[in-house]
């Protein structure tokens, strides 16, 4: 049986090549009870994708689904050809490697565009992305049937990212990471931040890196990107989730059910669990805001979405999970103002931290505010008891004797 493998692991230097950060160390897998997810067989998993309940993307599709948004996947490419998106949900997009954007012989790209748009084809499916009705701008930078995809993504990212910004993307999606800060990337970032686009990036992954340690990673590190880590299926940050400043928000990244290239579904499922997919969920998220605050700012999105994410502290963020697992349908519904704890809003001023003062403790015992009662008492009662006294001794001598 043929197996087709998502993505492929990659070991690159640290010399600003950029390693996707879906790298599977095991295949995709089928829904139990299904075969495994394999080229040229199309088949589909019934059950809804376990993330959108724990992001209550149900209630949010109350407020928003999307609509009219433009979220580009700078990736792999998408099959456009998968079922579950129809005409007019993908775009042409660019091919910076030759071919059409709209294929994808990696899966990657496809597989992060069904988590963010898929649509909903009926029962027989229960995949449908966290923005089900945006659209996919593919921007493939990586792939074909020849070259190597490595340095594809080093050579092709700023041109991939500057093409999205000329093509009216009104969210940049993108699922990769490295420890190079490198000049011609951060100025595309900066051109998209400057034209008000909410631009989302892995946190990194460690398995899939050249460097596994903790530390700074980019673009997440980039001023005005959100980046994101991966949790697993109790909302806890993976092991596998490089930390470091660059991390805003969490989101699922693990048994993820989304689209399959051009056969339908499978789920993703790996020893390793993938910041990946957490990017496209918080991709999905943004779009979601972008359609129900079409005037707000990135950065006032940005900041919903941070101000309003699931965490143990409301004050702080860490270099874990950043300021926590995304929640969509809070940061569209919360009344946000100065007083609200957590991230500083757009324009704000950072809150001074209350520092501890150091103080003497008085160890001198209390006075006793009733001590002068208690010793008049005492005297009382002492000069009573020998009045008593004295006249028992009189008495006794006052008495005859007898012979």
């Amino acid at each position: 049986m043929t197996v087709r493998r998502i993505g492929v692991a990659v070991t690159l230097s640290a010399m600003g090549v950029l390693a996707s950060t879906l790298a599977p160390t095991t295949a995709p897998m089928a829904h139990a009870g299904t075969r495994e997810c394999a080229e040229g067989r199309s088949q589909f998993v019934p059950d809804s994708p376990p993330a959108l309940g724990r992001l209550a993307a149900p209630q949010a599709w109350r407020l928003s689904t999307g609509k009219g948004v433009v979220v580009a996947v700078v990736d792999s490419g998408v099959s456009a050809n998968n079922v579950h998106f129809p005409a007019g949900s993908v775009l042409p997009g660019k091919s910076f490697v030759g071919g059409s954007a709209t294929t994808d012989e990696n899966g990657h790209g496809t597989a992060l565009a069904g988590v963010i748009a898929a649509r909903d084809i009926g029962e027989k499916s229960g995949v449908v992305g966290v923005a089900r009705d945006a659209v996919i701008l593919p921007v493939k930078i990586s792939g074909g049937e020849g070259g190597d995809e490595e340095q594809q993504r080093s050579a092709n990212l700023a041109g991939g990212i500057a093409y999205a910004v000329s093509a009216g993307a009104d969210v940049i999606n993108l699922s990769l990471s490295t420890t190079g800060d490198r000049r011609d990337v951060r100025a595309a970032i900066a051109s998209a931040v400057k034209a008000g686009i909410i631009v989302v990036a892995s946190g990194g992954n460690r398995e899939q890196a050249s460097e596994a340690s903790d530390g700074m990673r980019y673009p997440a590190g980039y001023p005005g990107v959100i980046g994101v880590a991966a949790t697993d299926n109790r909302d806890v940050v993976t092991e596998n989730s490089i930390r470091g400043p660059q991390v805003d928000l969490s989101a699922p990244g693990d048994n993820v059910i989304t689209t399959f290239r051009s056969w339908g579904d499978c789920v993703y499922s790996q020893q390793q669990q993938s910041s990946s997919y957490a990017t496209a969920y918080v991709s999905g998220a943004a779009a979601l805001l972008r359609q129900r605050f079409p005037s707000a700012s990135a950065a006032d999105i940005s900041y919903r979405l941070t101000a309003t994410a699931s965490r143990g502290s409301r004050t702080a963020r860490d270099d874990t999970s950043g300021w926590g697992v995304v929640q969509p349908y809070e940061a569209m519904t919360a009344a946000l103002d100065s007083s609200v704890s957590g991230p500083v809003p757009p324009g704000g001023v950072q809150r001074p931290s209350p520092e501890a003062q150091a103080s003497a403790v008085d160890l001198t015992p209390a006075q006793d505010p009733r001590a002068p009662d208690r010793a008049a008492v005492q005297w009382l009662l002492l000069g009573s008891g020998a009045a008593v006294l004295g006249l028992a001794m009189a008495r006794m001598l006052r008495r005859p004797s007898r012979s």
